[in-house]
């Protein structure tokens, strides 16, 4: 179909279901086949900002005031009559303010134009005929089963079946008195009254949608909008039935703690419920927020994000199968023990996320919603009919986004999770797969604006998400949502209002392809840092991205973590702090400290990891299948791992704990300050700054440099705030904790060209080989006892030897802070350090020869982050005097296979 752009302004008629062509789908996640995304044109070498980037899932409850029209319209979302009221929220057609941020995008305005016309004129059509979108979402309300004076209503959509009855161990499962009666949009509904004011289907009792196909066929399906579903436990592979779910108010969790703050930046936990036990089983709900949520709390994460959440009856799918959308998965639990696990993280600080799957549904039949598609039309179904329905790799259904239906349903869908179980936010599976009629598969994006804006876009599905964005932040403006999109589409992470889908994140993709890619094909003297810092500064201007070093993909079977491809077999038996550590775990554990931080620190403005790979979980994750007898061996968390204090995973899991409070200190993530200064490839060393903080990380795997010159923004003195060589991080403590390092004036103040490296001053380092050290500028105003407080070392000591003032001090912590005086003690100075925290039982005293320490503290607060980069480091830098290389091994030399590394920019 061939689409004229400048027609598209016109009102769109109800002829015209889909902007997009048809084509052949496929189906399977869209992470595992689809490419990462390409480079952003984000030049390095300046301070100027390049646009030119290159890339990086019919009915209708009858309300007699506003229905007036025919069920012709009941599934297309368009209508022939364009003169409508206003929308709210300042959304323009004409006017993009996409296009003030990327000018690129002017040869695209039709395309923008077009889609927002649809999205305008979709809201309209929804508030003229079922009032506000808020209102719209509440379907949930109307279908399924509900409470309606002294009744219990159910209503199913199932506009293809000819006769449709209730049935359920209420009945005996015989709905011959239970039949249902269909109304003129598909919509099957029947009143059954209560007896002796008891409703006549009791609480936690089975139930069904039994229909008959025009074939005269009958079959029985689990409603649509169930609540709750289970399966018989101790029966293999037993079907899953509907439960009507309605416990008494004494038998209801009452919410107890208010949601947390919106962090500026999100520290995130991905985490599985069901796989979250040390033990080979499925875990709980509570067990969960009573064993686990404690460790994320500790570890100074801000955000619980939950898999596998939906119900999905095929455990294995990671929970990315759904079969019933408004069903918590009832492996773990019941609704009421989901409900206590996020009031208790609620009452702990942390915000909850839910994986929310919308970008395609299982394929099952007998307990999924596909069971409602008896081969009819796109209209009276879910789905699109044919190749179009069907995700290939995926071997899954997709939903049909120009449905009446499906918007209600879908829309409600996310209302139901952020009002019934007040969860914060959700992060959207599989968007790249929605975004385009080809799915993403067999598509290597190269960053060309035109992969993004054609008739390979999916428009239906843009305006469904745009709708989902614009009624999640109505219904709790603090909420987080998060993309999972690999193709890079540019407005993806933008509002609604100018013209973008609205989220507020997207992941970031690729940095862990590239740290794979890095791991399995190259050795260590290979490693490119101009390259590797590409991939982490890989993100469009003013689109926040979630960096991460490894997620749950990279856990799963036939895969490894970055710990696992790092140490391999020594994690079976060189683990042990009571040896020396051999060389292979020794670089592991190292490399897993740096791979990570410097994700962290450069890779976005908020920071996500999967349970367990904190500590550097060995192995992977294979859940209970034929293939491996059912074993629940591999799909389970090995905690003990990190809590043996003889063992080395401690090191790891410490190390993460303090990344993430020196995030809480300082607010690097959240800072809009971000200057890459240094890429020095021959010596393996990249040196930036993010808010007040400067990172120095030395990849060379034999080289410590003395005297290293790094650049930076203010004058003053500089000192460590985390390092990764500490002892308590199973480092070698070379780096001196003590050190003041002054700064010296570069060139002339306001010329770049005459600075070092772009920076108005600079400092030098011990930079030891395979270790990364963060820096903080000393405040000089401060008075002894303001720095005093600054001491967050006794947030995680014991309390044994500490002094009686330490303990009245221990946990008052600065909002404002700025660290160290010169009139403090050595003494003093020391306990600024927040490697202390991890220590065993001992005084301060008593410590000082083990501690090296790490981790001090300071905040900045500056805004959305920006990638700016200056100046590579000055050529002359490997021959300066000031730099001496300590090491036995002389450096190999490198060709200039990297040279053009940025492509066009």
């Amino acid at each position: 179909m061939e689409i004229n752009f400048n027609v598209l302004s016109k009102p769109i008629r109800g002829s015209f279901p889909s902007f997009s062509p048809k084509v052949s789908s496929g189906a399977s996640r869209n992470k595992i086949c689809f490419p990462s995304q390409h480079s952003t044109g984000l030049k390095f070498g300046s301070q100027e900002r390049s646009w030119d980037i290159s890339s990086t899932p019919k009915s209708r409850v009858r309300k007699d005031e506003r229905i007036k029209h025919s069920s012709a319209i009941s599934a297309v979302l368009t209508d022939d009559n364009s003169t409508m009221a206003p929308l709210e929220e300042d959304v323009k057609t004409e006017n993009i303010g996409l296009l003030n941020l990327d000018p690129a995008l002017e040869p695209y305005l039709d395309h923008f134009r077009y889609r927002m016309k649809r999205y305008v004129d979709q809201k309209m059509l929804i508030e003229k005929y079922e009032g506000p979108l808020e209102e719209f979402a509440q379907g949930y309300l109307k279908f399924g089963f509900n409470r309606e004076d002294g009744c219990i209503v159910y209503r199913e959509w199932a506009p293809a079946a000819q006769e449709a009855e209730v049935i359920g161990d209420f009945n005996g499962w015989n709905g011959s008195n239970h039949m249902m009666e269909k109304d003129q949009f598909g919509v099957w509904s029947i009143r059954i009254p209560d007896v002796d004011s008891k409703p006549v289907i009791p609480h936690n009792s089975r139930v069904k949608f039994r229909f008959k196909h025009g074939n005269g066929v009958w079959v029985d399906r689990i409603p649509a909008w169930i609540k709750y579903a289970t399966a018989d436990a101790t029966k293999f592979a037993a079907p899953y039935d509907g439960v009507y779910w309605d416990p008494p108010p004494s038998e209801r969790y009452h919410f107890k703690y208010p949601r947390p703050p919106k962090p500026r930046a999100p520290r995130i936990y991905e985490a599985h419920v069901g796989m979250s036990s040390s033990e080979p089983r499925v875990n709980s709900y509570r067990e969960f927020a009573d064993d686990v949520l404690p460790r994320i709390k500790a570890n100074n994460y801000n955000t619980v994000q939950l898999m596998a959440i939906m119900e999905h009856s095929y455990y294995g799918s990671f929970g990315y199968h759904v079969t019933n959308f408004f069903a918590v998965s009832s492996r773990y639990g019941n609704p009421e023990d989901l409900k206590y696990l996020i009031d208790k993280a609620h009452s702990l600080g942390l915000q909850v996320l839910v994986d929310v799957v919308h970008s395609h549904a299982s394929n099952n039949v007998t307990d999924g919603l596909n069971g409602f598609d008896i081969g009819q039309g796109s209209q009276e179904s879910y789905f699109h009919a044919g190749e179009r329905g069907y995700h290939k790799l995926w071997d899954s259904r997709l939903f049909n986004y120009a449905n009446w239906e499906v918007l209600r349903f879908l829309l409600s869908n996310l209302r139901w999770w952020l009002e019934e179980y007040n969860f914060d936010g959700f992060r959207f599976d599989g968007i790249t797969s929605m975004l385009y009629v080809h799915h993403g598969i067999n598509m290597g994006f190269t960053g060309t604006y035109n992969e993004y804006f054609s008739e390979a876009t999916d428009v239906d599905a843009v305006v469904y998400l745009m709708l989902a964005n614009n009624l999640i932040h109505k219904i709790f403006p603090d909420a987080t949502v998060i993309a999972e999109d690999v193709s890079g589409m540019p407005g993806l992470g933008r509002p609604v209002s100018e013209g973008g889908i609205g989220f507020d994140y997207r992941l970031a993709m690729a940095i862990p392809d590239k740290w794979i890619d890095y791991l399995k094909n190259k050795n260590d003297e290979d490693w490119s840092m101009k390259e590797v810092t590409s991939s982490l500064t890989n993100r469009r201007y003013t689109e926040k991205c979630i960096a991460y070093a490894e997620s749950h993909d990279q856990s799963i079977v036939g895969d490894k973590t970055i710990a696992f491809l790092l140490m391999d077999k020594e994690m079976y038996s060189g683990m042990s702090c009571l040896t020396d550590a051999s060389p292979a775990v020794d670089r592991g554990i190292a490399l897993h400290k740096m791979i990570h931080f410097f994700t962290m620190a450069l890779g976005g403005e908020g920071y996500l990891n999967f349970m367990g790979n904190e500590f550097g979980h060995p192995e992977w994750i294979d859940f209970p299948r034929e293939g491996n007898n059912w074993s629940y061996d591999k799909c389970r968390r090995q905690w003990n791992l990190a809590d043996s204090e003889h063992l080395r995973y401690k090191f790891m899991n410490a190390f993460d704990r303090a990344m993430n409070l020196l995030d809480e200190k300082f607010s690097f993530l959240a800072s809009g300050k971000q200057i890459v200064s240094s890429m020095d490839d021959d010596n393996k060393v990249v040196v930036f700054e993010r808010g007040d903080l400067v990172f120095v990380f030395n990849f060379h795997p034999n080289n410590t440099y003395e005297g290293y010159k790094v650049g930076c923004d203010l004058p003053g003195k500089y000192r460590v705030a985390l390092d990764s060589d500490a002892w308590e991080f199973g480092g070698h403590g070379r780096t001196g904790h003590d050190v003041d390092h002054f700064t010296s004036p570069e060139g002339i103040p306001g010329v770049p060209e005459t600075n070092f490296n772009g920076r108005p001053n600079s400092f030098k380092v011990l930079s030891p080989a395979r270790t990364c050290v963060a820096y903080y500028r000393v405040d000089e105003c401060m008075s002894e006892t303001e720095v005093y407080q600054t001491d967050i070392s006794s947030e995680l000591l014991p309390t044994a030897n500490i002094e009686e003032s330490d303990e009245k001090l221990k946990d008052s912590l600065s909002t404002n802070i700025s660290n160290v005086d010169e009139r403090m003690s050595e003494t003093e100075v020391y306990q600024t350090d927040i490697s202390s925290e991890l220590l065993p039982t001992a005084s301060i005293e008593e410590s000082d020869e083990k501690l090296k320490d790490s981790l001090s503290t300071n905040i900045s607060n500056i805004g959305q982050t920006v990638v700016v980069s200056v100046e590579e480091r000055d050529k002359e830098l490997k021959d300066s005097p000031s730099v001496s290389i300590i090491s036995d091994v002389v450096p190999a030399e490198w060709g200039d296979s990297d040279a053009n590394v940025w492509g066009e920019d």
